[in-house]
C-alpha cells in the first residue's frame, strides 16, 4: 500500500482559492500547524471547522475534503518526526522573495492564531526558551517588510525560515508530550 501523496504548496493554494477561504495556503498550513503544536487534536470534525474558517464556497467537494484530511495527517506526522522532518508550507524558492517572504509572516501569523486555538494546558507550563519562540514568532507576524540587497535578504529569511521551522517543532514538543515524562525541550 503506497503512502498517499503529500499536499503541496499550490494544492493548498488551488483549494482557498476554490473554497474562497479569505486566507491564504500559508496562513492555513500555519493556523493548522500552530493548533497542533499547541496540543490541539482534530478528533472527527472537519479541519475548517475545528480552525474556525468559513470559506464563502459551498462546503468542500468530497475531493476538498480528502486533502484537508490529508493535510491535516501531514502535518500532525512532521511536526512528531524524529528526524525534525517539518517544513512550514511556503512558495517554493523559485517564487519572488518577496512573497515568499510575505507568505512567512502569513504563516506565522496563523501560527499564532491556531496556536491559541488549542488552548492547551501546558501553555501555561512552557518553557523560558518556549515563550521565547512565542514573542519572536509574533514579532515576524508582525512585521512589515522591507528589501534592500537581494543577497543579504535572501540570507536573511533562510535563517528565519529555520527558526519558524524549528520553533514550532519546540512548542510542539513541549504541548504535545506526556506532563509525567518530565520538563525536557528539545533543543
Amino acid at each position: 500500500m503506497t503512502a498517499p501523496a503529500l499536499v503541496e504548496y499550490d494544492d493548498l493554494d488551488d483549494l482557498t482559492h476554490r473554497l474562497k477561504l479569505g486566507t491564504t495556503a500559508s496562513e492555513l498550513h500555519g493556523s493548522l500547524s500552530g493548533f497542533l503544536a499547541g496540543g490541539g487534536r482534530i478528533g472527527r470534525q472537519p479541519l475548517l471547522a475545528v480552525l474556525h474558517l468559513d470559506g464563502e464556497a459551498p462546503n468542500p467537494t468530497p475531493a476538498d475534503a480528502a486533502v484537508l484530511e490529508r493535510l491535516s495527517r501531514q502535518a500532525a506526522d512532521q511536526l512528531a518526526d524524529p528526524e525534525l522532518g517539518f517544513e512550514p508550507m511556503l512558495p517554493e524558492d523559485d517564487r519572488p522573495l518577496a512573497e515568499r517572504a510575505e507568505a512567512t509572516v502569513e504563516w506565522c501569523r496563523g501560527f499564532l492564531g491556531g496556536f491559541g486555538l488549542a488552548g492547551s494546558e501546558s501553555h501555561a507550563r512552557l518553557s523560558e526558551e518556549a515563550q521565547e519562540v512565542l514573542r519572536d514568532l509574533g514579532t515576524i507576524a508582525s512585521s512589515q517588510l522591507d528589501f534592500g540587497s537581494e543577497d543579504e535578504d535572501e540570507d536573511a529569511l533562510i535563517e528565519v525560515h529555520e527558526f519558524v521551522r524549528v520553533g514550532a517543532m519546540l512548542l510542539h514538543a513541549e504541548c504535545a508530550r506526556d506532563p509525567a515524562a518530565g520538563n525536557d525541550t528539545l533543543h
